[in-house]
Protein backbone atom coordinates (compact mmCIF):
# COMPACT_ATOMS: atom_id res chain seq x y z
CA UNK A 1 0.00 0.00 0.00
CA UNK A 2 1.68 3.24 -0.76
CA UNK A 3 1.32 6.39 1.21
CA UNK A 4 -1.19 8.04 0.32
CA UNK A 5 -3.87 5.43 0.26
CA UNK A 6 -2.57 4.77 4.16
CA UNK A 7 -3.07 7.89 4.69
CA UNK A 8 -6.70 7.52 3.38
CA UNK A 9 -7.21 4.30 5.51
CA UNK A 10 -6.17 6.02 8.28
CA UNK A 11 -8.72 8.77 7.84
CA UNK A 12 -6.33 11.62 6.99
CA UNK A 13 -6.55 13.41 3.89
CA UNK A 14 -3.05 13.77 2.09
CA UNK A 15 -2.74 17.93 2.54
CA UNK A 16 -3.48 17.37 5.94
CA UNK A 17 -1.22 14.90 6.41
CA UNK A 18 1.22 17.11 4.71
CA UNK A 19 0.72 20.09 6.84
CA UNK A 20 0.62 18.41 10.30
CA UNK A 21 4.39 16.76 9.16
CA UNK A 22 5.53 20.24 8.33
CA UNK A 23 4.31 21.34 12.06
CA UNK A 24 6.42 18.08 13.26
CA UNK A 25 9.29 18.13 11.19
CA UNK A 26 11.69 21.01 11.44
CA UNK A 27 13.96 19.92 9.07
CA UNK A 28 11.44 18.90 6.32
CA UNK A 29 12.81 21.32 3.79
CA UNK A 30 16.10 20.49 4.67
CA UNK A 31 15.91 17.22 3.47
CA UNK A 32 15.90 18.90 0.05
CA UNK A 33 19.43 18.63 0.31
CA UNK A 34 19.87 14.83 -0.66
CA UNK A 35 18.57 15.49 -3.84
CA UNK A 36 20.11 18.64 -4.67
CA UNK A 37 23.68 16.74 -4.60
CA UNK A 38 23.24 15.60 -8.30
CA UNK A 39 22.71 19.59 -8.62
CA UNK A 40 25.70 20.82 -6.95
CA UNK A 41 27.33 17.87 -9.47
CA UNK A 42 26.02 19.28 -12.31
CA UNK A 43 27.22 22.77 -11.07
CA UNK A 44 30.80 21.56 -10.68
CA UNK A 45 30.04 20.24 -13.75
CA UNK A 46 29.54 23.27 -15.29
CA UNK A 47 31.80 25.31 -13.37
CA UNK A 48 34.80 23.45 -15.07
CA UNK A 49 32.86 23.00 -18.49
CA UNK A 50 32.31 27.07 -18.34
CA UNK A 51 34.49 28.38 -16.36
CA UNK A 52 38.03 30.07 -17.13
CA UNK A 53 41.30 27.79 -17.19
CA UNK A 54 42.39 29.09 -13.73
CA UNK A 55 39.54 27.79 -12.18
CA UNK A 56 39.16 24.16 -13.49
CA UNK A 57 40.86 21.87 -10.99
CA UNK A 58 39.24 23.55 -8.53
CA UNK A 59 36.09 22.92 -9.99
CA UNK A 60 37.11 19.60 -11.39
CA UNK A 61 37.98 18.49 -7.69
CA UNK A 62 34.85 20.14 -6.37
CA UNK A 63 33.06 16.33 -4.94
CA UNK A 64 35.83 16.22 -2.80
CA UNK A 65 35.82 19.23 -1.25
CA UNK A 66 32.25 18.83 -0.57
CA UNK A 67 32.88 16.20 1.23
CA UNK A 68 35.76 16.70 2.69
CA UNK A 69 36.02 20.25 3.74
CA UNK A 70 32.33 21.35 3.29
CA UNK A 71 29.97 19.20 5.12
CA UNK A 72 32.42 18.71 7.68
CA UNK A 73 32.93 22.26 8.39
CA UNK A 74 29.17 22.82 8.19
CA UNK A 75 28.56 19.98 10.70
CA UNK A 76 30.50 21.71 13.54
CA UNK A 77 29.22 25.41 13.07
CA UNK A 78 25.47 23.71 12.66
CA UNK A 79 25.74 21.33 15.27
CA UNK A 80 23.79 18.31 16.57
CA UNK A 81 20.39 17.47 16.91
CA UNK A 82 18.52 14.92 19.27
CA UNK A 83 15.44 15.25 19.14
CA UNK A 84 13.21 12.13 18.66
CA UNK A 85 10.03 12.10 17.51
CA UNK A 86 7.04 10.31 19.55
CA UNK A 87 5.16 7.68 18.38
CA UNK A 88 2.22 9.14 16.98
CA UNK A 89 4.06 11.71 15.23
CA UNK A 90 5.76 8.90 14.19
CA UNK A 91 3.22 7.69 12.23
CA UNK A 92 2.23 10.96 10.81
CA UNK A 93 5.54 11.05 9.57
CA UNK A 94 5.62 7.47 8.06
CA UNK A 95 2.29 8.24 5.95
CA UNK A 96 3.09 11.73 4.68
CA UNK A 97 4.23 11.14 1.16
CA UNK A 98 6.47 14.07 0.63
CA UNK A 99 9.31 11.98 1.65
CA UNK A 100 8.71 9.37 -0.86
CA UNK A 101 8.83 12.32 -3.14
CA UNK A 102 12.26 13.69 -2.10
CA UNK A 103 14.26 9.85 -2.47
CA UNK A 104 12.74 9.21 -5.50
CA UNK A 105 13.65 13.06 -7.04
CA UNK A 106 17.42 12.03 -6.60
CA UNK A 107 17.35 9.18 -9.35
CA UNK A 108 16.11 11.56 -12.22
CA UNK A 109 18.82 14.22 -10.92
CA UNK A 110 21.64 11.78 -10.70
CA UNK A 111 20.95 10.63 -14.28
CA UNK A 112 20.62 13.95 -15.45
CA UNK A 113 24.25 14.88 -14.01
CA UNK A 114 25.61 11.20 -14.58
CA UNK A 115 24.78 12.41 -18.89
CA UNK A 116 26.18 16.20 -18.97
CA UNK A 117 29.76 14.90 -16.89
CA UNK A 118 29.86 11.94 -20.06
CA UNK A 119 29.26 14.95 -21.82
CA UNK A 120 31.97 17.34 -20.40
CA UNK A 121 34.62 14.59 -19.70
CA UNK A 122 34.75 13.96 -23.59
CA UNK A 123 35.20 17.03 -25.08
CA UNK A 124 38.53 17.24 -26.80
CA UNK A 125 40.19 19.89 -24.88
CA UNK A 126 39.92 17.64 -20.99
CA UNK A 127 42.69 15.97 -20.43
CA UNK A 128 43.43 12.19 -19.08
CA UNK A 129 43.86 13.88 -15.75
CA UNK A 130 40.99 16.30 -15.47
CA UNK A 131 38.83 13.28 -16.65
CA UNK A 132 40.11 11.67 -12.97
CA UNK A 133 39.24 14.48 -11.37
CA UNK A 134 35.81 14.93 -13.00
CA UNK A 135 35.52 10.77 -12.20
CA UNK A 136 36.41 12.05 -8.15
CA UNK A 137 33.80 14.11 -8.26
CA UNK A 138 31.22 12.36 -9.73
CA UNK A 139 32.65 9.38 -7.90
CA UNK A 140 31.44 11.50 -4.54
CA UNK A 141 28.03 11.54 -6.24
CA UNK A 142 27.35 8.20 -6.93
CA UNK A 143 28.82 6.83 -3.73
CA UNK A 144 26.31 8.94 -1.79
CA UNK A 145 23.48 7.72 -4.41
CA UNK A 146 24.08 4.19 -2.58
CA UNK A 147 21.89 6.29 0.28
CA UNK A 148 19.18 6.50 -1.94
CA UNK A 149 19.31 2.78 -3.24
CA UNK A 150 19.46 1.86 0.67
CA UNK A 151 16.57 4.00 1.29
CA UNK A 152 14.77 2.40 -1.44
CA UNK A 153 16.10 -1.36 -1.31
CA UNK A 154 13.65 -2.05 2.07
CA UNK A 155 10.89 -0.86 0.99
CA UNK A 156 8.32 -3.76 0.11
CA UNK A 157 7.18 -2.73 -3.21
CA UNK A 158 8.77 -4.15 -6.11
CA UNK A 159 9.20 -1.53 -8.12
CA UNK A 160 11.20 0.57 -5.46
CA UNK A 161 13.58 -2.40 -5.37
CA UNK A 162 14.22 -1.79 -9.44
CA UNK A 163 14.20 2.22 -8.45
CA UNK A 164 17.29 1.38 -6.25
CA UNK A 165 19.15 -1.10 -8.85
CA UNK A 166 18.80 2.56 -11.02
CA UNK A 167 20.61 4.60 -8.90
CA UNK A 168 23.40 1.47 -8.78
CA UNK A 169 23.93 1.49 -12.22
CA UNK A 170 26.96 4.31 -12.50
CA UNK A 171 29.13 2.19 -10.36
CA UNK A 172 27.74 -1.70 -10.92
CA UNK A 173 26.81 -2.26 -7.26
CA UNK A 174 23.81 -3.93 -8.13
CA UNK A 175 24.21 -7.39 -5.91
CA UNK A 176 24.34 -4.27 -2.93
CA UNK A 177 19.84 -4.49 -3.60
CA UNK A 178 20.18 -7.74 -2.37
CA UNK A 179 22.87 -8.53 0.11
CA UNK A 180 22.03 -5.58 2.52
CA UNK A 181 18.61 -6.01 3.17
CA UNK A 182 19.34 -10.15 3.38
CA UNK A 183 22.45 -10.21 4.53
CA UNK A 184 24.07 -7.43 6.43
CA UNK A 185 21.05 -6.90 8.57
CA UNK A 186 20.95 -10.50 9.48
CA UNK A 187 24.53 -10.99 10.30
CA UNK A 188 25.67 -7.27 11.43
CA UNK A 189 27.82 -6.99 14.11
CA UNK A 190 29.40 -10.71 13.81
CA UNK A 191 32.67 -11.81 12.47
CA UNK A 192 30.48 -13.33 9.63
CA UNK A 193 29.39 -9.88 8.21
CA UNK A 194 31.70 -9.27 5.15
CA UNK A 195 30.12 -5.70 5.92
CA UNK A 196 31.13 -4.96 10.08
CA UNK A 197 34.57 -4.13 9.94
CA UNK A 198 36.45 -5.51 13.03
CA UNK A 199 38.83 -3.43 15.77
CA UNK A 200 42.40 -3.72 14.26
CA UNK A 201 41.61 -3.90 10.54
CA UNK A 202 42.35 -1.29 8.54
CA UNK A 203 39.97 0.12 5.33
CA UNK A 204 42.63 -1.49 3.32
CA UNK A 205 41.98 -5.04 4.64
CA UNK A 206 38.34 -4.29 5.07
CA UNK A 207 37.59 -2.90 1.42
CA UNK A 208 38.38 -6.41 -0.51
CA UNK A 209 36.43 -8.43 2.11
CA UNK A 210 33.73 -6.44 1.91
CA UNK A 211 33.40 -5.55 -1.60
CA UNK A 212 33.80 -9.64 -2.76
CA UNK A 213 32.37 -11.00 0.41
CA UNK A 214 29.32 -9.35 -0.46
CA UNK A 215 28.97 -9.95 -4.43
CA UNK A 216 29.43 -13.58 -2.96
CA UNK A 217 26.91 -13.31 -0.13
CA UNK A 218 24.47 -11.60 -2.51
CA UNK A 219 24.72 -14.83 -5.34
CA UNK A 220 24.14 -16.67 -2.31
CA UNK A 221 20.75 -15.28 -0.82
CA UNK A 222 19.73 -15.08 -4.50
CA UNK A 223 20.75 -18.84 -5.20
CA UNK A 224 18.45 -19.57 -1.61
CA UNK A 225 15.80 -17.47 -3.29
CA UNK A 226 15.44 -18.89 -6.19
CA UNK A 227 15.80 -22.48 -4.63
CA UNK A 228 12.58 -22.46 -2.49
CA UNK A 229 10.88 -22.03 -5.75
CA UNK A 230 12.12 -24.50 -7.51
CA UNK A 231 13.95 -22.60 -9.52
CA UNK A 232 18.05 -22.86 -11.05
CA UNK A 233 20.43 -19.53 -10.44
CA UNK A 234 20.60 -19.26 -14.54
CA UNK A 235 16.81 -18.17 -14.78
CA UNK A 236 15.02 -15.11 -15.95
CA UNK A 237 13.66 -14.56 -12.16
CA UNK A 238 17.03 -13.38 -10.97
CA UNK A 239 16.99 -10.15 -9.47
CA UNK A 240 20.93 -10.09 -9.66
CA UNK A 241 20.71 -10.47 -13.55
CA UNK A 242 17.69 -8.00 -13.87
CA UNK A 243 20.68 -5.59 -12.20
CA UNK A 244 23.86 -6.14 -13.71
CA UNK A 245 21.79 -6.17 -16.98
CA UNK A 246 20.72 -2.57 -16.03
CA UNK A 247 23.58 -1.43 -15.34
CA UNK A 248 25.20 -2.92 -18.35
CA UNK A 249 22.42 -1.17 -20.57
CA UNK A 250 23.39 2.13 -18.93
CA UNK A 251 27.21 1.62 -19.28
CA UNK A 252 26.44 0.41 -23.33
CA UNK A 253 24.46 3.37 -24.02
CA UNK A 254 27.26 6.21 -22.14
CA UNK A 255 29.77 4.52 -24.03
CA UNK A 256 27.70 4.54 -27.41
CA UNK A 257 27.07 8.39 -26.83
CA UNK A 258 30.23 9.61 -25.57
CA UNK A 259 32.95 7.29 -27.20
CA UNK A 260 35.84 5.47 -26.04
CA UNK A 261 36.94 8.37 -24.08
CA UNK A 262 34.71 8.51 -21.64
CA UNK A 263 36.47 4.79 -19.75
CA UNK A 264 38.76 6.39 -17.88
CA UNK A 265 36.04 8.75 -15.65
CA UNK A 266 33.45 5.69 -15.97
CA UNK A 267 36.26 3.80 -14.16
CA UNK A 268 37.55 6.33 -12.08
CA UNK A 269 34.15 7.58 -10.63
CA UNK A 270 32.76 3.43 -10.02
CA UNK A 271 36.04 2.95 -7.95
CA UNK A 272 35.53 5.62 -6.36
CA UNK A 273 31.82 5.93 -5.20
CA UNK A 274 32.30 2.22 -4.13
CA UNK A 275 34.93 2.93 -1.79
CA UNK A 276 33.22 5.69 -0.73
CA UNK A 277 30.02 4.00 0.27
CA UNK A 278 32.62 1.20 1.93
CA UNK A 279 34.04 3.74 3.97
CA UNK A 280 31.09 4.66 5.65
CA UNK A 281 30.34 0.83 6.07
CA UNK A 282 33.55 0.43 7.64
CA UNK A 283 32.71 3.56 9.60
CA UNK A 284 29.23 2.45 10.65
CA UNK A 285 29.92 -0.98 12.85
CA UNK A 286 33.78 -1.09 13.63
CA UNK A 287 34.59 -3.31 16.56
CA UNK A 288 31.26 -3.73 17.80
CA UNK A 289 30.31 -7.42 18.18
CA UNK A 290 26.66 -9.29 19.33
CA UNK A 291 26.51 -11.79 21.91
CA UNK A 292 26.65 -15.31 20.73
CA UNK A 293 23.80 -17.35 22.76
CA UNK A 294 24.22 -20.98 24.13
CA UNK A 295 22.03 -21.68 21.52
CA UNK A 296 24.43 -21.10 19.11
CA UNK A 297 22.19 -18.02 17.89
CA UNK A 298 23.67 -14.19 18.22
CA UNK A 299 21.29 -12.27 20.20
CA UNK A 300 18.97 -9.55 18.38
CA UNK A 301 20.31 -6.28 16.95
CA UNK A 302 20.57 -3.35 19.76
CA UNK A 303 21.11 -0.21 19.51
CA UNK A 304 24.42 -1.21 21.36
CA UNK A 305 25.57 -2.26 17.70
CA UNK A 306 25.92 0.35 15.62
CA UNK A 307 28.11 3.86 15.64
CA UNK A 308 25.69 6.64 15.84
CA UNK A 309 25.99 10.63 15.21
CA UNK A 310 23.55 13.46 15.32
CA UNK A 311 25.09 16.10 13.39
CA UNK A 312 22.66 17.66 11.11
CA UNK A 313 24.19 18.69 8.16
CA UNK A 314 25.50 14.77 7.45
CA UNK A 315 21.91 13.85 8.52
CA UNK A 316 20.36 16.27 5.79
CA UNK A 317 22.73 15.16 3.13
CA UNK A 318 22.47 11.02 4.25
CA UNK A 319 18.67 10.48 4.63
CA UNK A 320 19.52 10.27 8.47
CA UNK A 321 21.99 7.22 7.99
CA UNK A 322 23.29 8.18 11.25
CA UNK A 323 21.18 7.04 12.94
CA UNK A 324 21.97 3.56 11.98
CA UNK A 325 20.82 1.99 15.43
CA UNK A 326 17.37 2.62 14.80
CA UNK A 327 17.36 1.70 10.96
CA UNK A 328 18.50 -1.54 12.35
CA UNK A 329 15.96 -1.70 14.71
CA UNK A 330 13.42 -0.83 12.08
CA UNK A 331 14.90 -1.58 8.48
CA UNK A 332 11.52 -0.81 7.18
CA UNK A 333 11.29 2.35 9.19
CA UNK A 334 11.98 5.57 6.48
CA UNK A 335 14.83 8.00 7.39
CA UNK A 336 12.69 10.63 8.53
CA UNK A 337 11.23 9.18 11.46
CA UNK A 338 14.25 7.32 12.48
CA UNK A 339 15.31 8.17 16.44
CA UNK A 340 18.16 8.87 18.65
CA UNK A 341 19.27 6.49 21.28
CA UNK A 342 21.05 7.16 24.04
CA UNK A 343 22.35 3.85 24.73
CA UNK A 344 23.83 3.72 21.20
CA UNK A 345 27.80 4.21 20.78
CA UNK A 346 28.48 7.61 19.34
CA UNK A 347 30.93 8.38 17.05
CA UNK A 348 33.89 12.00 17.79
CA UNK A 349 32.02 13.47 14.83
CA UNK A 350 29.89 13.01 11.49
CA UNK A 351 30.19 10.42 8.71
CA UNK A 352 31.69 13.60 6.21
CA UNK A 353 34.45 14.13 8.80
CA UNK A 354 35.45 10.72 10.12
CA UNK A 355 36.13 9.70 6.20
CA UNK A 356 39.71 11.12 6.12
CA UNK A 357 40.97 8.99 9.52
CA UNK A 358 39.15 5.86 8.20
CA UNK A 359 41.43 5.85 5.39
CA UNK A 360 44.65 6.45 7.55
CA UNK A 361 45.06 3.33 9.88
CA UNK A 362 47.41 4.75 12.66
CA UNK A 363 44.87 7.95 13.31
CA UNK A 364 41.55 5.80 13.42
CA UNK A 365 42.99 3.16 15.58
CA UNK A 366 43.89 6.33 17.88
CA UNK A 367 40.54 7.88 17.58
CA UNK A 368 38.18 4.79 17.30
CA UNK A 369 39.92 1.70 19.57
CA UNK A 370 39.45 3.13 22.97
CA UNK A 371 36.30 3.75 22.12
CA UNK A 372 35.59 0.37 21.45
CA UNK A 373 37.17 -0.75 24.81
CA UNK A 374 35.20 2.63 26.71
CA UNK A 375 32.05 1.08 24.98
CA UNK A 376 33.49 -2.64 26.27
CA UNK A 377 34.32 -1.48 29.97
CA UNK A 378 37.48 -2.43 29.01
CA UNK A 379 35.96 -6.34 28.17
CA UNK A 380 37.27 -7.07 24.75
CA UNK A 381 36.37 -10.25 24.52
CA UNK A 382 33.01 -9.01 23.65
CA UNK A 383 34.68 -7.17 20.70
CA UNK A 384 34.77 -8.21 16.82
CA UNK A 385 38.49 -7.87 16.49
CA UNK A 386 40.07 -9.28 13.45
CA UNK A 387 41.51 -12.61 14.23
CA UNK A 388 45.25 -11.34 13.10
CA UNK A 389 45.28 -8.87 15.55
CA UNK A 390 43.79 -10.18 18.05
CA UNK A 391 47.01 -10.78 20.29
CA UNK A 392 48.52 -7.42 19.48
CA UNK A 393 45.18 -5.63 21.17
CA UNK A 394 44.95 -7.84 23.96
CA UNK A 395 48.72 -7.26 24.76
CA UNK A 396 48.38 -3.41 23.95
CA UNK A 397 45.20 -3.49 26.54
CA UNK A 398 46.33 -5.52 29.28
CA UNK A 399 43.49 -8.42 28.32
CA UNK A 400 44.43 -11.73 29.09
CA UNK A 401 44.21 -14.01 25.92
Amino acid sequence: MNAPAQITKLGMQPDAARMQGAKIDKKRFGWLLSPGLPVIGMGILAGYHFGPKATKKLFALGGPLLLHVVIPTLDALVGDDENNPSDDEIKVLVDDPYYDRIVKMFIPLQMAANAFAGYVVTRKEVSLFDQVLLGISMGAINGVAVNTAHELSHRPQKKDHYWSHATLMPLVYNHFRVEHPYGHHKRVATPEDPASSQMGESFYKFWPRTVFGGIKSAIEIEQRRLKRKGLGFFVKENELFHGWGMSAAYHTLMLKTYGKKVIPYTITQAFYGISLFEIINYIEHYGLKRTLKADGKYERTLPEHSWNNNNIVTNLFLYQLQRHSDHHAFPSRPFQALRNFKEAPVLPSGYATMLIPALIPPLWYKMMDKRVVAHYKGDLTRANIHPAKREEIYQKYGIAS
